[in-house]
């Protein structure tokens, strides 16, 4: 049944692959279908070049639409996903490492390299040198949870 559609259908029939995958992409989330419904329809569009042709058999369509698919795929997550993007917050998900520069006054003393500070209404677990109570301390560097002073 299949066969019979793809011989009827002809080079047609990748792009009908194509814009099913694209409208699945509609249906189901993740931005992923767009690919390869691209994909689809590339492999479409050399179809119609060619069909007639005597190496262009099934396998070599499936072929070349896989290879497409991965390529596709690949420079799609390159094009979005590009780290240099310039934004205007760059800290937005990186709440300690926006802290770095600021000042703040120790909550409770540094001992044994640890301590705790009090910015807004967190409390932060510090590390640095052996400081009293109340010094005030310049934060130089966020590792995730903990985030690195210096006596200011």
């Amino acid at each position: 049944m299949f066969d019979n559609l793809v011989v009827e259908l002809g080079p047609w029939s990748w792009w009908l692959v194509g814009l099913v995958l694209l409208a699945a992409e509609l249906i189901l989330p993740g931005f992923f279908l767009v690919w390869i419904g691209l994909a689809g329809i590339i492999v479409g569009a050399l179809s119609l070049l060619f069909w007639t042709s005597a190496f262009w058999v099934w396998q070599v369509q499936w072929l070349v639409f896989a290879a497409t698919a991965v390529i596709t795929a690949l420079l799609g997550r390159r094009y979005l996903y590009n780290e240099n993007q310039v934004t205007d917050e760059p800290f937005l998900n990186q709440r300690g490492a926006s802290l770095v520069g600021r000042t703040a006054t120790l909550d409770q003393p540094i001992t044994e390299g640890r301590g705790r500070i009090r910015l807004n209404d967190t409390y932060w677990t510090v590390r640095g040198p052996d400081l009293p109570v109340g010094t005030r301390v310049k934060i130089i560097a966020s590792n995730g949870r903990d985030l690195t002073v210096e006596p200011a």
